[in-house]
């Protein structure tokens, strides 16, 4: 008897449907085609195990299975679950109507519990698409996949209650999820807040220009300035996610398997910080089964690289084409994948390598040239990718213990959130454009006209600094920000003077104050 039964592989982030074709007919021949990977030729041992533990006999048959589309390589283990139901229906031991409504995902233990997935949420977001009405997830990963609407979700524990719901004969109802209304009510608490950090106003203000725009930061301070403790607290002054931003980085996680237990949508903006060790496939993607990488993690979210001269300078030579692009393409011999790469880059760095260089009480150590030999471990092109670069000194300390607490994080966020939803307005006719520092070279055109005195400030500090046409391009955007944030209109001369003053790299003096 020949049966269909239905699940998906995830490429990318999304996903395409699987048609589980088993013939199961007289003889003692079981086969598996279709591309499978060691895992999915490996399911016939757990199958056969789990339907034993679970009442059911293995059929003494030849069973047959194909997985199509044939061209595309099925991983991973979630393929036991669609593939015990065929073998199920295909010997007649169940009969199930209606079962070409149903997509089936799940990975089965020896016993028969059926354990968790990757990916529950873009295989849902298919089915749907598909026209499947029903969906059978693991339990673990029924609140993930009920997230898309109009698809029942049915999460289980073991083959038997999945038998049961085919025949008819269970209890279990679909799992509910309100999305919008969860969404909604999502709570915006933080474990960190801006109240916290004394003093560092330049610092602080810098960073809310950079989320202000989307722009990328880069900090450079001696240790113990505060740079890793503020930018933990980043994600506290960001704008809230949209529903669909939300949509797509929990998709991501959900891919590469980040979700925790019982997960819905991701309601906060993700952080990430890997640590200087990591490798460029790690950070991109990629690997023998294609997984999103640290940057793919970050999107609609911030990616920290703490100590970023010590990067190795492979790992951060591939940057340079997501920071542009906001997407990865992930080529190897076998399989392309693209995976979106719309992160904020927040980065910190010592001055030197004794990280004292311009500290205000310790004295620098290090030989002449060392400064700018450990600057220069971040090329040019990279840096120039960077849109703000902030100086960070330390607090002396008897300010520091007299200092009152600081600005709370959300009377910054509601600025921040007043100047996106400028910029909102100003792209909304702009595909993928969604804050200023993505505009291109026809938008900075129309948005970013200077007069005179303006220019005056700019072409001074270009002629000065000897910087790069990118620079300029930085700096334009910056100070468009600026303006959004002081509600002007037009770009003045002190929103191009504060601009250019976070260019602190691009000055051979740049531990001293710039003036223009």
């Amino acid at each position: 008897m020949l049966v269909k039964t239905y699940g998906a592989a995830v490429q990318g982030i999304n996903a395409i449907i699987v048609t589980v074709e088993t013939a199961v007919e007289r003889g003692i021949h079981y086969c598996i085609v279709g591309l499978p990977d060691t895992a999915v030729k490996e399911s016939h041992e757990r199958v056969r195990a789990a339907l034993k533990h679970s009442g059911f006999t293995t059929p003494r048959q030849s069973i047959v299975i194909n997985m199509a589309p044939a061209d595309v390589k099925k991983e991973g283990a979630a393929y036991d679950l669609p593939i015990a139901v065929a073998i199920l229906v295909g010997s007649e031991v169940i009969k199930v109507p209606d079962l070409d409504s149903y997509l089936i995902m799940g990975e089965l233990s020896l016993d028969g519990s059926v354990l968790p997935i990757r990916g529950a949420l873009p295989m849902a977001i298919e089915a749907r698409a598909a026209g499947f009405r029903r969906m059978i997830v693991p339990k673990a990963n029924a609140t993930e996949a009920a997230v898309v609407n109009r698809l029942e979700v049915y999460g289980v524990e073991n083959l038997r209650e999945v038998m049961e719901l085919l025949t008819g004969t269970s209890s279990l109802k679909p799992v509910m999820v309100n999305t919008r209304e969860e969404f909604a009510a999502a709570g915006s608490s933080f474990d960190y807040d801006f109240s916290e950090v004394k003093g560092q106003e330049n610092v602080k203000r810098a960073f809310e220009v950079a989320c202000a725009g989307g722009h990328n930061i880069l900090l450079i301070g001696p240790p113990g300035s505060g740079k890793s403790m503020m930018a933990k607290r980043l994600p506290s002054i960001m704008p809230a996610l949209s529903l669909g931003e939300a949509l797509e980085t929990t998709k991501i996680h959900s891919v590469a398997g980040k979700l925790k237990r019982g997960s819905r949508l991701m309601t906060v903006r993700p952080f990430r910080a890997p640590h200087h060790t990591i490798s460029p496939v790690a950070l991109v993607g990629g690997g023998s089964n294609p997984m999103p990488g640290e940057i793919s993690l970050a999107h609609n979210g911030i990616l920290f690289l703490d100590e970023f001269p010590e990067f190795p300078r492979s790992v951060l030579e591939v940057l340079r084409q997501p920071l542009e692009d906001r997407h990865i393409s992930v080529s190897r011999a076998r399989y392309t994948v693209d995976y979106p790469a719309g992160f904020m880059l927040v980065a910190s760095m010592n001055p030197c390598p004794c990280g004292y260089y311009n500290h205000p009480t310790k004295q620098c150590t290090c030989a002449p040239g060392q400064v700018a030999k450990y600057a220069g471990r971040i090329s040019g092109p990279l840096l120039d990718r960077i849109d703000i670069q902030c100086e960070i000194l330390p607090v002396p300390f008897d300010k520091l213990s007299t200092l009152s607490e600081g600005e709370r994080s959300e009377s910054i966020r509601a600025r921040v959130t007043a100047a996106r939803e400028i910029q909102a307005r100003r792209f909304a006719s702009e595909r993928d454009i969604h804050c200023n520092a993505q505009m291109n070279s026809r938008l900075m055109a129309q948005w970013c006209e200077l007069d005179e005195a303006a220019m005056s400030i700019l072409r001074h500090a270009m002629n000065k600094y000897d910087m790069s046409a990118r620079a300029y391009d930085r700096i334009l955007k910056v100070a468009r920000t600026i303006a959004d944030l002081a509600g002007s209109e037009k770009i003045l001369p002190p929103h191009i003077s504060e601009a250019v003053g976070y260019r602190t790299l691009d000055r051979s003096n740049w531990g001293t104050q710039v003036t223009l």
